[in-house]
């Protein structure tokens, strides 16, 4: 997905990109469940595949500066393939305040509906369980995030095909492929930052009779992700290397 020039590329094209993910992920969550939306009531569809464009726009966007992990989880998973972990803070960094732009962001381009809202709001900007049970919800948001990482990782063993460019659009499919078949019981953050910088960002804005921020479950999208991202790695080290 690219080659980082610099620590400014690795900066930038992280939270660029980041942005742009959450904006339009966050943006399609905010478009199905706020009133006085065109877009209300559209359903899952419609949140996994805008998720989907969301990775596409924001990884072809970002590749060519940083590589677009967009993801603390790719980033580790990368890192364990390689052994190389000179970067993941500086990625790590961007992807954050990337991730919290977005969110901010979200919430400008529906300040209108958010002004008017009148039910909580986390579901827009954070993940939560349809059944809550810290174990399963922690095995399924590591094994949503495997998958992911596995097929990033596995993707530069063929040469012809990252060439192409497809990379990109196949992860973005990927992703669509994650939240149809396995984004059900949590809907599924498989990025840490995806869901703890916009739980902030909720916490801190003025949205009227917007709820809590449940940070009692807040852990859980952060820590299955990094197990998944480390099974992947380790997976690929030992079948793939």
């Amino acid at each position: 997905m690219g080659v980082a020039v610099s620590d400014s590329h690795i900066f930038f094209g992280e939270v660029i990109g980041t942005a742009l993910l959450i904006l339009l992920g966050g943006g399609v969550c905010a478009a199905v469940t706020l009133k006085r939306s065109k877009a209300e009531g559209a359903g899952w569809l419609a949140i996994t595949f805008g998720w989907g464009f969301a990775v596409l726009v924001a990884a072809y966007t970002s590749s060519s500066l940083s590589g677009a992990h967009l993801n603390p989880a790719v980033t580790i998973s990368i890192a364990v393939k390689t052994g190389d972990w000179s970067h993941v803070p500086l990625y790590l960094v961007g992807q954050f305040v990337g991730a919290a732009l977005g969110a901010f962001l979200v919430w400008l381009t529906y300040l209108g509906q958010f002004n008017q809202n009148d039910e909580p709001t986390l579901g827009i900007f954070a993940t939560g369980p349809e059944i809550r049970n810290p174990v399963q919800n922690l095995i399924t948001e590591a094994i949503g995030t495997t998958v992911l990482c596995l097929l990033i990782l596995t993707q530069g063993l063929n040469k012809e095909l990252g060439l192409s460019g497809m990379g990109v659009l196949i992860t973005a499919l990927t992703v669509v492929g994650i939240g149809l078949s396995l984004g059900g019981p949590t809907g599924y953050a498989i990025n840490p930052f995806r869901d703890l910088a916009p739980r902030l960002v909720h916490s801190l804005l003025p949205i009227p009779k917007k709820g809590g921020s449940d940070w009692g479950y807040a852990w859980i999208p952060v820590v299955g992700p990094v197990i998944g991202a480390l099974v992947a790695g380790g997976i690929y080290n030992a079948a793939f290397a």
